[in-house]
């Protein structure tokens, strides 16, 4: 059996991802689902460090553009992160996958602090790692977070689960036009402001020389033959 071409992976999830159809902003059947297409992933060899956001529960950007002061709506964005994390942890454990959360903002009675070395041991144990409370501090966005310890985690790749297949030239869902590319540079997406992630987390990938995999998480085992080289999907890299 061949080695993956991506054996340790962060995989950047938006908040949105767990809400279900009934509106409820973390909808058990959903995270379940969730967790299925991540346990896959680990049963194939991978590594797995997870990053959630908390669009789904409270987005501190939104918040702040209403009036609550910019610092405090991103931490309340930061503890809607928690809240994901111990949704997918649980949704994780019930399938028989061995999962840990790793707060940045310390609070000992549900999860563990943020210790790098101490996340190394748990990827190396198999264990799924689950990073809330993005950098724990405001003014950076989960893209960053997920960038950063994908970064600290010595990972392949991070790979950023949406709503669509990959990175276009324009929005599918308002261009029928739109191309989708199957490679395409990091400076060619802050160049165009592609919106595939935050500005802050494409350079600091580039600087790092992480590849970003874009692909759509809501299509049932497309995370599994993404990682299999099968699936549709958009790699950011480095030109050439």
């Amino acid at each position: 059996m061949s080695s993956p071409a991506y054996k340790r992976i962060l995989l950047k999830l938006s908040g949105e991802v767990l809400m279900g159809e009934g509106g409820l902003a973390i909808d058990p059947t959903v995270t379940a689902r969730v967790a299925g297409e991540i346990k896959d992933a680990r049963d194939a060899g991978h590594e797995l460090c997870v990053v959630v956001g908390g669009g789904n529960i409270f987005r501190g950007l939104s918040a702040a553009a209403k009036g609550i002061e910019r610092a405090t709506a991103d931490y309340m964005g930061m503890l809607a992160t928690v809240m994901n994390a111990l949704a997918v942890q649980n949704a994780l454990e019930q399938v028989g996958v061995d999962t840990r959360v790793q707060s940045a903002i310390p609070m000992q009675s549900v999860c563990e602090p943020f210790i790098r070395r101490r996340a190394m041991r748990h990827l190396e144990k198999g264990r799924v790692v689950i990073f809330a409370a993005g950098v724990g501090s405001p003014f950076f966005t989960t893209d960053s977070g997920a960038a950063l310890r994908a970064a600290e985690m010595n990972c392949d790749a991070l790979f950023k689960g949406t709503s669509v297949d990959g990175v276009y030239n324009a929005d599918p869902k308002k261009d029928s036009a739109a191309k989708r590319y199957e490679t395409v540079s990091y400076d060619t997406v802050l160049a165009d402001n592609l919106k595939v992630m935050d500005a802050s987390a494409i350079a600091l990938c580039r600087d790092n020389n992480i590849p970003i995999v874009v692909f759509n998480i809501r299509e049932p085992g497309n995370l599994a033959s993404v990682l299999r080289g099968e699936g549709v999907s958009t790699v950011v890299q480095k030109e050439g």
